[in-house]
């Protein structure tokens, strides 16, 4: 099994790899070194639709920096083709924040590039998206899903995709109903993450809800869930007949697993990065954070750090260490102390 080229649209994507959307992860920096390891499409962490129109609308936001709708919602030139994902439940909202995306005349606008696409999000299972009817709640109301598609598909140029799940629980698994929907509104791609809303991030993803929706719809579809290896990727193919696969979880400290995936594709060797090389990634990464945001950039390296460290030896004592660091000096020791310690003694 080879990746083959993926077209959604007027987009080419590389032997059909791409980053998934994580919120509170999937940002510039994390999507740059993705992109560097051989990610060919990103997607944005989560947008709220209706948080975005209104930044828009208010005359004075009170603040004096951009809207975080702007910051989630830049477009890099080192980052394309990119999608942003919307979040929501309301077709006006959702059509409205896609026309305001695409304009690239917003308040705070960092860039003159459009997204490559814009991704509804029908998947995110945390309560506090869910308890407004948004992400994953989408999935009781097939029908409401074909508007919010058909809305925003009128809206915009530019291809709309989704993301849904296998179904809101295991009563009620009904990917294959809502990627009709979807597709009947104009979807030009759906990916789908193999757990229902209930099912959140555990047991193991259900591939067959994925080949059920695959045979069911003509546009792509692409798997998520589970991938960890090169092997999961070509599991996920072969098993669900999907037309491209999107990492999540398998990329947090692991960006080398993309160059793994086309190297599995290629039939050459795979990469098993030393020690070494995983400090050196991880503290390149907090760097970047720090570099792109002074205030908060440290902080929110620490999850990153800790992710790069899982299972060398010593890593439990320097994770906890690292979690209350205010001096990126003292981090930079604390990670480097795992190489000078070896055999973890």
């Amino acid at each position: 099994m080879s990746g083959k080229e993926l077209k959604i649209g007027n987009i080419t994507v590389p032997y059909g790899i791409m980053l998934a959307p994580m919120a509170g992860i999937s940002n510039h920096v994390f999507r740059k070194i993705c992109r560097e390891f051989g990610v060919g499409y990103t997607v944005s962490e989560m947008v709220s639709a209706k948080a975005l129109c209104y930044d828009q609308r208010c005359k004075k936001t009170g603040r004096a920096e951009a809207p975080k709708t702007a910051e989630l919602s830049a477009v890099y030139p080192d980052d394309y083709p990119m999608a942003v994902q919307l979040f929501g439940s309301e077709p006006d909202f959702m059509s409205e924040a896609a026309t305001i995306l695409e304009s690239c005349e917003y308040k705070g606008c960092r860039s003159s590039l459009k997204p490559a696409a814009i991704d509804i999000n029908m998947g995110c299972p945390v309560a506090k998206v869910v308890s407004n009817g948004d992400g994953s709640a989408l999935m009781k109301d097939p029908v409401l899903c074909g508007r919010i598609v058909a809305a925003v598909k009128k809206a915009v140029s530019v291809p709309v995709t989704v993301k849904i799940r296998a179904g809101w629980s295991n009563d009620c698994k009904n990917a294959v109903e809502v990627a009709r929907q979807c597709e009947a509104g104009g979807a030009d791609a759906i990916t789908v993450h193999g757990r229902t809303r209930a099912e959140m991030y555990s047991p193991g993803i259900d591939r067959r809800i994925i080949a059920d929706v695959k045979r069911a719809v003509s546009v792509p579809v692409i798997g998520n869930g589970d991938i960890f290896t090169s092997a999961d990727t070509v599991s996920m193919l072969e098993e669900t007949g999907c037309d491209g696969i999107m990492v999540a979880r398998g990329a947090l400290g692991n960006p080398w697993i993309f160059g793994n995936i086309i190297s599995r594709f290629e039939g050459t060797d795979e990469h098993i990065p030393s020690t070494e090389e995983r400090i050196a990634m991880a503290l390149r990464h907090a760097e970047m954070l720090i570099k792109e945001n002074p205030v908060s950039g440290l902080a929110e390296s620490r999850k990153h750090l800790a992710w790069y460290i899982k299972g060398i030896p010593g890593a439990a004592a320097v994770r906890s260490a690292v979690m209350t660091c205010t001096s990126f000096d003292r981090v930079r020791e604390l990670m480097m102390s795992l190489i000078l310690r070896g055999d973890g003694r």
